[in-house]
């Protein structure tokens, strides 16, 4: 039986009829197969009720049993048995197995405690490749490179063979990290190793080249895949959008459309993004306005961005209005790009009241004091930009300055 064919049946019809069959002949390979499946579908609550099930009915779980349970853990986010489960592998002395044990990296990596995902990996007696890849994909997916790349480093010692899923990690790791050099090695590596351009590594590749701004790779890369998805389509619509390229944002969107390749939450964003770099504010309520006729729910980043082209443009009464009215709680990024649109159309009333809610939320953030010191400046009101930058150093708040990653 295949995964995918599950969801279509009748659950409660299956178990009625394995537990007819299991009523004679209690085997756990049964067991496990429906586990297994029910666990890649999208009803993996399922799988657990099927484990509770089978432990009632006197079958012991083995090795081939907790991978499953582990992965519908992962994916409901049920910390308590996954970490009960963890205690009954060591009890039960499935603890050692490799399969048991790299289903217990991804299940910590996806609760993301890395650090038990660590024990787990370094208490492992032998680790196999996919251990290996498990730990290292399970840093660059948390955003911390550095450690998937120290991880790398010992992979290398071991002689580990690397694979096109290291590849796409280390991918992301150097994206993460502005490593656009090293991220051209990785590219030049897979191809004599002849990888092949698969869905997934060119999905890296273009997601590397965009984050480093180059954006001649990530479209020869993109116009070299035989294959393309949402995630392909989209990192290049983001990555126009942020890099303020509005016009070859709006370009891939309605050439995306024409693929018929349905938009996500993250591709709203990109031309969202774009809208609010050239200011366009119309066009930014008529990608808002139809999210929801591709079943996309509006949230917090896509007001932040209209909030944010409304800003640009001038409008920023309008812009304080919606952030009062929508329905989620707004952050700083909302209240942080309207008081950038006030420095820019000198609007200190606006800037007034938005400080406030800025500065308590985060009064720590000496960019907040800066900026408002710079709007009182600009109106030439130096006595009251003095009199911010002296609160700032009464508060004990440091400027930090810039810096660049891209290497």
């Amino acid at each position: 039986m295949r995964a995918s064919s599950i969801p279509r049946l009748n659950i409660a019809a299956i178990f009625t009829i394995f537990s007819n069959y299991s009523h004679y002949v209690p085997n756990p390979n049964s067991y496990n197969i429906l586990i297994s499946n029910l666990s890649k579908s999208n009803q993996p609550h399922q799988s657990l009720n099927l484990f509770r099930t089978m432990l009632s009915s006197g079958v012991s779980a083995d090795a081939f049993t907790l991978p499953a349970v582990l992965r519908s853990c992962a994916a409901l986010r049920i910390s308590g048995l996954g970490s009960a489960i963890h205690c009954f592998s060591v009890k039960s002395g499935l603890y050692s197995n490799l399969f048991v044990a790299s289903a217990l990296v991804f299940f910590y990596v996806r609760l993301g405690r890395l650090l038990s995902a660590r024990y787990v990996f370094d208490e492992m007696p032998e680790r196999d490749a996919v251990l290996w890849t498990a730990m290292l994909s399970g840093y660059a997916q948390s955003g911390e490179p550095e450690s998937a790349l120290g991880v790398l480093r010992e992979m290398v010692s071991e002689r580990i063979e690397l694979d096109g899923v290291v590849m796409v990690s280390l991918l992301l790791s150097c994206g993460q990290l502005g490593w656009l050099r090293h991220g051209k090695s990785v590219h030049g590596f897979s191809v004599r190793r002849c990888f092949g351009l698969v869905l997934s590594l060119g999905n890296a590749l273009i997601d590397l080249y965009v984050k480093c701004g180059d954006f001649s790779y990530a479209e020869k890369v993109f116009d070299g895949m035989s294959e393309r998805d949402v995630i392909s389509w989209t990192a290049l619509i983001l990555g126009h959008g942020l890099n303020g390229r509005a016009d070859d944002a709006f370009k891939m969107f309605d050439e995306m459309r024409k693929e018929r390749i349905e938009p996500n939450s993250v591709t709203f964003l990109g031309v969202l993004s774009a809208c609010a770099h050239a200011g366009m504010v119309e066009k930014a309520w008529g990608y808002f306005s139809v999210m929801n006729e591709f079943g996309v729910a509006c949230e917090l980043k896509h007001y932040a961005c209209l909030i944010d082209a409304l800003a640009r443009a001038g409008q920023l009464e309008e812009a304080e209005r919606l952030a009062e009215e929508m329905p989620v709680e707004p952050d700083r990024a909302v209240f942080g790009a309207i008081l950038a649109g006030c420095r820019v159309h000198s609007n200190a009333e606006v800037a007034q009241r938005v400080s406030k809610k800025l500065l308590k939320m985060h009064p720590d953030k000496s960019g907040y004091y800066m900026s408002i010191a710079n709007i009182y400046a600009d109106l030439g009101r130096p006595n009251d930009a003095e009199k911010m930058r002296d609160f700032m150093l009464e508060m004990n708040v440091d400027k930090f300055p810039g810096l660049s990653s891209i290497v």
